[in-house]
């Protein structure tokens, strides 16, 4: 018996399950994303809670998770629980801990985020950008590569001046620069993956589009 054909947006009703599975992610492919933007921007934030709390067993396992992805250095990261939120690269550096990945902190200064301060706003700014893009997708416009390079070239010019050593950035800078480019990368490719996913969760739309016109709209999507 040939399989009914579901409604728009489901497969029919006697698809193999990754198909079922492919169609279920594809649907709801904004919430798996902000979750999972979600659990990776926060793990960092509950290694300090956990290291404070005493369970530091958990804590450095996310302290060595997050090492592969960020240089974890002292000088450059936030600081919970402690008298400040950051500390200068120079203030740490006078005790030889401005660079020192593997210090986490103690009572006294508090202690640090599995990751740096530009990737704490680029991350965070990712999980709040797509929550808020959940709210106005239905009048949201894809981000113009020409705008999306625009707000990439403060994270450029702060990142590439202090690698150069020509000088030390602040962690004002690097937070506001990171959020600028945490919101472009939402702004550019949301929009675009809500286009490019339409025609797999409504076929009637692909199937009414001439073929040429199709090609042009794929185009489209990814301009």
């Amino acid at each position: 018996m040939a399989a009914r054909v579901g409604a728009a947006g489901e497969p029919p009703a006697g698809a193999a399950w990754p198909e079922r599975l492919e169609r279920w992610a594809i649907r709801h492919w904004l919430a798996l994303l902000n979750t999972a933007a979600g659990v990776f921007a926060g793990l960092p934030l509950l290694a300090p809670a956990l290291l404070a709390a005493g369970w530091s067993g958990p804590a450095l396992l996310i302290y060595a998770m997050y090492r592969t992805t960020c240089h974890q250095w002292p000088g450059r990261s936030y600081f919970l629980f402690g008298p400040q939120l950051a500390y200068g690269m120079d203030e740490l550096e006078r005790s030889g801990l401005g660079m020192a990945h593997d210090f986490l902190g103690n009572a006294t200064v508090g202690f640090k985020m599995a990751y740096c301060e530009r990737n704490f706003a680029i991350y965070t700014t990712i999980f709040l950008a797509g929550l808020l893009y959940a709210l106005l997708r239905r009048r949201a416009r894809p981000l113009p590569i020409a705008a999306f390079g625009l707000l990439l070239l403060p994270i450029l010019v702060d990142g590439a001046s202090q690698l150069a050593g020509l000088r030390e950035s602040s962690w004002e800078l690097r937070t506001l620069t990171g959020a600028l480019a945490g919101l472009a990368a939402v702004w550019l490719v949301y929009p675009r993956l809500d286009r490019a996913f339409r025609p797999a969760l409504d076929p009637r739309l692909a199937r009414a589009a001439p073929a040429g016109a199709r090609l042009a709209d794929a185009s489209r999507r990814l301009d």
